[in-house]
C-alpha cells in the first residue's frame, strides 16, 4: 500500500480525533444505546436505530482513522530549503491573467483545507508546482481551463 505524505501536526490532528473517537463519542454511544433498549419495543423505538445508525458510523470513522493512520508517512518540515516547491511548503502564486496572487500550502490529501489554503500535493495545482524554484511559471488545466501562474514566493512556515 502506498504511504501518504503527511504534516506532524497532520498527522498529531488525526491521533487527537481517533482519540476523541475512542474515549468519548463510542463510549456516550455506547450509553445512548443501553438508555433506548431500556424504553422497551425496539422495532418502534426512533431512538434506538438512531443510536445504532451512529454506532455504524463511529466505528466505520475509527476503521478510516485507523487506516490513514497506518498509511501515513510523516514528514518532518524542520529544515526545509526554500529553493524549491516541495511538501510541506508555502507557496505564493501570481495569475499571469488577472495578476491576481494567492498563498498555497503543499499538504498530503489527508489535510488539504480550501478554507485554510492548504491543498494537496497531489492536486492539479500541487502537482504543478512540485520542484519549481521563484520565478517559474507553471500551467494547470484546471476545470474553467488552463490557467498560467508564476511563483513569487516560496517559504515555510511553522507546523500548528
Amino acid at each position: 500500500m502506498e504511504k501518504i505524505p503527511i504534516t506532524r501536526a497532520g498527522f498529531a490532528r488525526l491521533k487527537r480525533e481517533m482519540e476523541v473517537l475512542k474515549t468519548v463519542s463510542i463510549p456516550e454511544n455506547i450509553k445512548d444505546i443501553e438508555r433506548a433498549r431500556g424504553q422497551g419495543d425496539l422495532s418502534e423505538n426512533a431512538e434506538y436505530s438512531a443510536a445504532k445508525e451512529r454506532q455504524s458510523y463511529l466505528h466505520g470513522k475509527l476503521q478510516e482513522l485507523e487506516n490513514n493512520l497506518a498509511m501515513s508517512n510523516v514528514i518532518d518540515l524542520k529544515n526545509l530549503s526554500c529553493d524549491k516547491v516541495v511538501f510541506g511548503s508555502t507557496v505564493t502564486i501570481q495569475d499571469i491573467n488577472t495578476e491576481k496572487t494567492i498563498t498555497y500550502q503543499l499538504v498530503g490529501p489527508l489535510e488539504s483545507d480550501l478554507d485554510r489554503n492548504r491543498i494537496s500535493v497531489t492536486s492539479p495545482i500541487g502537482k504543478a508546482l512540485i520542484s519549481k524554484c521563484i520565478g517559474d511559471e507553471v500551467s494547470v488545466n484546471t476545470p474553467g481551463g488552463i490557467r498560467e501562474f508564476e511563483i513569487v514566493e516560496i517559504s515555510f512556515q511553522e507546523e500548528d
